[in-house]
């Protein structure tokens, strides 16, 4: 059975949304990362918003340099979880049809390596919350953003985790990765 990782750029205030203020920290050890979690998938999984915010980036970066991360990224299988999207324009898109729980149980059924996630939302929440999240993994970033932060929207979440790997980069990025407990 495939897993499901998220990988979440958060701030020390718990802000995720549009993550610019990680291009400082985001150094050669923090690629070498990055292009772990990105060698062990081959499918991304992700809501309307962070697709429309991938699908408007992605597309525009040079593929042909490896730093950018940009041939893996449009060319990989896609799946988006939008009631709204009907016609995904970037490269190697499908949108869940139906239930969300009983199409991503379908999807980890498949044959095939780790299905990744970016940014936690309700989408991750709700899949977290039916058992289907197989490791969530925080970048937490030493910097306070301000605005809007992750617990906002997700105010009803209750679920327990527990720390799986933890990662202290030079850069004081912490990567602390966390399985949900079973109970």
């Amino acid at each position: 059975m495939r897993r499901i990782i998220n990988s979440t750029y958060i701030t020390l205030d718990g802000v995720i949304e549009n993550p610019a203020w990680t291009a400082p920290f985001f150094d050669e050890e923090a690629m070498a990362f990055a292009g772990e979690q990105t060698d062990a998938a081959d499918a991304l999984l992700m809501g309307r918003r962070t697709y429309d915010g991938f699908a408007a980036a992605w597309p525009k970066m040079d593929e042909s340099d490896p730093t950018t991360g940009a041939a893996y990224f449009n060319n990989v299988k896609k799946y988006v979880a939008s009631t709204t999207l009907t016609d995904p324009e970037w490269n190697n898109t499908e949108v869940l049809q139906g239930d969300l729980v009983e199409e991503v149980t379908k999807l980890k059924a498949q044959n095939g390596k780790d299905i990744l996630m970016y940014g936690y939302g309700a989408v991750t929440h709700a899949l977290l919350r039916a058992g289907l999240v197989d490791e969530v993994r925080f970048w937490i970033h030493p910097v306070f953003q301000g605005g809007p932060s992750v617990t906002a929207p997700l105010s009803q979440a209750r679920t327990t985790l527990r720390l799986a790997d933890s990662r202290v980069m030079k850069s004081g990025v912490i990567i602390a990765s966390y399985q949900p407990v079973t109970e």
